[in-house]
């Protein structure tokens, strides 16, 4: 029973009686001291005794508010951004979230409010892709300044409730190889604690990846992508990521990813967006003409070819493999469900390897190694194969197996140690081991590797 109640009921019996005495008058003199002393502790503030404050909130929300309906921002509204600093070495990363975050993409600048006390800015600049330890793949990317400031914040000219994330896709994006491991690997990553609803503000965008990427990228946002380039608003969002979560090549470490996701939770992601069919290998295949385990060797025709792959396909055929021969183009979808569709995958070493990706399960990936290549390609290619969960073979090339062999003098520098080519800088390397340099595979030797590929397949 509320204050108002009380005292209407009392009024209304008071008017019923003619004649009010004073001994009636002091009665009501208790009721509403006992109303007040006792029973107004337990029924909350009477509307009266609230106007006071009801007038002066209703003028903070008017002088708050500027014509348009945007808040402006005063020192009493504005909270304190936190800023996250999740840089490692492959990918500088800041997540920010507490307030209004404004970009102006044009000139790449980002504003965050600070605390009051602080009474000058705080500026520094990122790039936001994920191959901050190259110096060339970096030059190509966008750079954003961030100005942490107490004050001269422009106003927001539109209003997101949506977080986004700020990445690029300049650097070396185009690559097949850098596609997955620099750009989408890091986004999935990224923006899966947000279940879709998140804006991509992409720099560095070229029409020809949004598209290739296009079924990948709208599973991963069920928004617009905003060209973050071409923008002369400011827009403004509660909560942003500038940059790519990446920590491992072409992989996922699942210790180090909040929530924690795996390169296979990502591989199920690809083999779903394509609808690709297979998830994994099944172990039953027999040697046979109609169920042979398919095989698919991937061509090379410019750099790292197989000079004899011919003769590798007409020896796998003869040991019972359905065998294609294929150098791999840019249809991501078609090529995502062909991929999918074999057992064993071969290949030099090479961005035609990254379309391990769409294998199953299980399946086999057989890494041509070239002369003076071994680090890389454990590095770039098996170590990913363990995330996947694929079986690894590699055949590592000699130097008699190699199209170096007979170019420089026997004993030169480029066949006793590689590594002092490496040491001349990684341009003088790759011109030498990875531009210049074919492979003929030793039939018998490769024999070998077939063989237990099938083993593993068809056990």
């Amino acid at each position: 029973m509320t204050y108002e109640t009380i005292f209407a009921r009392g009024l209304s019996g008071r008017l019923e009686k003619k004649n009010m005495g004073f001994g009636a008058l002091m009665g009501w003199v208790v009721i509403v001291l006992f109303v007040c002393v006792v029973v107004k502790p337990y029924i909350g503030p009477l509307p009266f005794l609230s106007l006071e404050q009801s007038i002066t909130s209703g003028l903070e929300m008017f002088m708050s508010t500027k014509e348009g309906g945007e808040p402006q921002q005063s020192w009493s509204s504005i909270e304190p951004i936190k800023v996250d600093n999740l840089t490692n070495s492959r990918s500088q990363v800041y997540e920010m979230y507490g307030d209004i975050i404004r970009i102006h993409g044009n000139s790449s600048t980002i504003f965050v409010p600070s605390i009051q006390q602080h009474t000058t800015n705080s500026n520094w600049t990122t790039k936001p892709y994920a191959r901050l330890d190259d110096n060339r793949a970096m030059k190509k990317v966008r750079e954003f300044t961030i100005i942490q400031t107490p004050g001269n914040l422009p106003h927001c000219t539109r209003n997101f409730t949506s977080p986004a994330i700020i990445f690029s896709t300049g650097g070396y994006a185009g690559n097949n190889y850098h596609d997955f491991a620099d750009v989408l690997i890091p986004l999935y990553s990224t923006s899966q604690q947000f279940h879709k609803n998140v804006i991509f503000l992409v720099a560095d965008i070229h029409s020809y990846w949004t598209y290739e990427y296009k079924l990948i990228l709208d599973n991963l946002s069920e928004h617009d992508i905003i060209d973050i380039d071409k923008e002369n608003e400011v827009l403004c969002f509660p909560r942003l990521i500038v940059g790519l979560k990446a920590n491992k090549e072409l992989s996922i470490d699942r210790s180090l990813q909040f929530p924690h996701i795996s390169t296979t939770n990502f591989t199920n992601f690809i083999r779903n967006t394509y609808s690709s069919g297979r998830k994994s290998v099944s172990n039953e295949c027999k040697k046979t003409k109609t169920r042979g385990p398919r095989l698919l060797i991937i061509s090379r025709n410019k750099t790292r070819h197989l000079t004899n792959e011919d003769k590798v396909a007409n020896m796998a055929r003869s040991m019972g493999f359905k065998v294609v021969v294929r150098e791999i183009g840019w249809e991501i979808p078609k090529v995502a469900k062909f991929v999918n569709s074999f057992d064993v995958m071969i290949g030099v070493h090479g961005a035609g390897l990254t379309n391990m990706v769409f294998l199953p399960e299980k399946a086999v990936l057989i890494q041509i190694v070239p002369f003076a290549l071994d680090s890389a390609a454990r590095f770039y290619y098996e170590e990913p194969t363990k995330g996947m969960n694929l079986r690894y073979l590699e055949y590592k090339v000699s130097l008699n197996e190699s199209s170096l062999f007979g170019k420089y003098p026997i004993d030169s520098e480029i066949y006793r140690n590689p590594d002092a080519m490496r040491n001349k800088g990684w341009l003088v390397f790759k011109s030498i081991y990875m531009d210049n340099q074919d492979v003929n595979v030793d039939l018998d030797r490769f024999r070998i590797t077939l063989l237990k590929s099938l083993e593993l397949v068809c056990r």
